[in-house]
């Protein structure tokens, strides 16, 4: 894996950064002060409390009453049948967020649709630790990393019979499988992340992703974003656009690029100059994403995410990724995130089809000890 030599200033701010926060941690879980750091710029700020809703009743599943409110936090008294999705909807703008209802009140993932009856609830208005470090432990986000799903002894192809126990394991272990995106707003330090969050993408775009993956991240609800290179779409075995459009148009799959042709771009072609290169990695970066914008306008797909091809990147790509406007991209080097990752280079580990539940379970790397090199 190469990481461009430009970004070690920031990399090392990043993890200078990582160093205070740990260590002014440590000292809180002590009982002791910390002492006062110079002069530096202020963090982000953290969102503001949202504006619960006290209107006409809209929210069916949501429809309890508030029993007193403060700044950081309200008291909701559910009705019968009150679910924990249109509750986060209702009171902190996005069903996505009924984790933090949960983790306040101790509720497990299965009790979303089950509340205690005539038990209030705690609901937080501001988000707190929006950077997952606690005493002893920080967090990591695991992305994984899939291609084609079938049966044969490829190793990059899955099983759907092992894809499936891979996502079952997930949902009855209490895993978060979340969106790419919301990295985003924690790597900026802005948007906490439930404790166990797992991010999965699928790489190409083979058709077999719709004729396998696709029933199975629906029966489980799970979200997934699939990186494709344009040039493969419509191939024998590549996805269609009427494929791409079912699956961006569900929800649950965010269509992002993978370059145009899936060419290694740190490698120049034979007799490639300068200039030439200059232009090429521009079309690979750019047409992807203007051609899946046009293409899957209807399901309104917004391609601001990128897989390198070969998890390889250089100081020109990344400089045509800053043009190209886009706020994450993502290697094959293995391993979890925290929130000190650069953006534009973030880890993601293999699954390969020979792995074994066992061997699942070890990349799922959610947090890191305070002691770790």
């Amino acid at each position: 894996m190469r990481t461009a030599a430009r970004w070690a200033p920031l990399l090392a701010v990043r993890q200078a950064a990582m160093g205070a926060a740990l260590g002014a941690a440590l000292l809180s879980a002590c009982g002791t002060p910390a002492p006062s750091a110079p002069a530096a710029a202020p963090p982000a700020a953290s969102p503001p409390p949202a504006a619960p809703y006290d209107g006409p009743e809209p929210w069916p599943l949501a429809a309890g009453e508030v029993l007193g409110r403060g700044e950081r936090l309200l008291i909701y008294l559910p009705r019968p049948g009150d679910q924990l999705p249109a509750i986060a909807a209702r009171f902190l703008g996005s069903a996505d967020r009924q984790w933090q209802i949960a983790e306040a009140n101790g509720l497990q993932p299965a009790q979303a649709t089950a509340l205690p009856a005539g038990q209030p609830l705690v609901v937080p208005l501001m988000s707190g630790n929006s950077i997952g470090v606690r005493a002893g432990e920080f967090q990591t986000v695991p992305i994984l990393c899939y291609h084609r799903f079938g049966n044969g002894n490829n190793k990059m192809v899955m099983s759907p019979s092992n894809f499936a126990a891979q996502l079952d394991w997930l949902a009855r272990n209490n895993y978060s499988v979340i969106r790419l995106g919301k990295l985003a707003g924690f790597l900026a330090g802005r948007e906490a992340l439930p404790a166990r969050s797992v991010v999965i993408t699928i790489d190409d775009g083979y058709e077999s992703v719709h004729r396998h993956a696709f029933p199975l991240l629906k029966k489980y609800g799970f979200p997934a974003t699939l990186f494709v290179y344009t040039d493969f779409i419509g191939s024998n075995d590549g996805l269609s656009w009427s494929q791409l459009q079912e699956m961006a148009g569900s929800g649950l799959v965010d269509i992002q690029a993978h370059s145009k042709s899936h060419r290694n771009l740190v490698e120049r072609n034979p007799g490639e100059t300068d200039e030439r290169y200059r232009q090429n990695i521009e079309t690979e970066l750019r047409a992807p994403r203007e051609l899946l914008e046009r293409r899957l306008g209807q399901a309104k797909v917004q391609v601001r995410h990128f897989a390198y091809p070969f998890g390889d990147a250089s100081d020109v790509v990344l400089d045509t990724m800053a043009r190209q406007h886009y706020q994450l991209g993502v290697t094959v080097n293995p391993g979890g995130n925290g929130f000190y990752a650069q953006p534009t280079m973030l880890r993601r580990t293999m699954i390969f089809g020979d792995l074994d539940l066992e061997g699942f379970k070890s990349k799922l790397q959610t947090s890191r000890s305070l002691s770790a090199p």
